[in-house]
C-alpha cells in the first residue's frame, strides 16, 4: 500500500494553467493504460482545500474524480472545514499531513492512497510520505501555471523510473521516489 501523486504536467513543468485551468489536459485523447491502471490502485483520495474548492466549483465535485468512476472516499486536509459538505464520500480532517496520509491509508486498506494537488504532493515529498509519481507528460507549453514541483526552499527529490509509456498524444512517466535513510546526527 503506497502514496501516488498522479497528474497530467505540460511539457513545461506545469499541472494547472493559469487561474487554475486544466482543461487543457483533457484535450489529448483517451486515458492511457497507466491512467488506468493508477485509478484501480487507488483506494482513497487525500486531497488540499483549494482541490476541493475547485472540484466543487468547476468539475462536478467527488463524482467528477476520473470522469466519474472513482467511487471512494475521498479526505480533504484543511484548517478550515465548509459548513457542510457536499458529498458524503468526503471527509474534513485537520491532523497534519502525517495524521492525513494514515487516515486515508486505513481507509485504502490494501490498496494506495491517491494524492491529488500539488501543494499537497509537495507536503508528501518534503515528509517522505510519497512512494510514487505517475505524470501523463502532455504535449503544450503552459507558460505559466502551478508547478508540480520547484520552488523557494523545494529539495532535491531523486526518482526511479519504473515504466515508460505512451498514448495517442500522452507520455507516461511512472517514477519511484527514491528515499534516503536519515543523516546521522552528531
Amino acid at each position: 500500500m503506497g502514496v501516488i501523486c498522479h497528474h497530467t504536467m505540460s511539457l513545461d513543468g506545469y499541472v494547472a494553467g493559469p487561474d487554475d485551468s486544466i482543461e487543457w489536459a483533457f484535450v489529448f485523447g483517451e486515458p492511457t493504460s497507466l491512467a488506468d491502471e493508477t485509478m484501480k490502485r487507488i483506494g482513497a483520495i487525500l486531497a488540499g482545500r483549494r482541490w476541493y474548492d475547485l472540484a466543487i466549483e468547476r468539475w462536478d465535485g467527488v463524482e467528477g474524480i476520473y470522469h466519474g468512476a472513482y467511487e471512494g472516499p475521498v479526505f480533504v486536509l484543511t484548517h478550515r472545514p465548509p459548513e457542510e459538505s457536499t458529498s458524503t464520500r468526503i471527509t474534513f480532517i485537520s491532523d497534519g499531513i502525517e495524521g492525513a496520509v494514515a487516515t486515508a491509508q486505513a481507509a485504502a486498506r490494501d490498496k494506495d492512497v491517491g494524492i491529488f494537488g500539488p501543494t499537497l504532493s509537495r507536503q508528501c515529498l518534503q515528509a517522505g510520505l510519497l512512494d510514487e509519481i505517475v505524470i501523463h507528460l502532455a504535449p503544450v507549453l503552459l507558460g505559466d501555471g502551478i508547478r508540480l514541483y520547484g520552488g523557494s526552499g523545494d529539495r532535491q527529490v531523486d526518482l526511479e523510473r519504473i515504466s515508460l509509456g505512451e498514448g495517442q498524444q500522452l507520455t507516461d512517466l511512472h517514477f519511484r521516489v527514491v528515499k534516503k535513510p536519515p543523516r546521522p546526527q552528531g
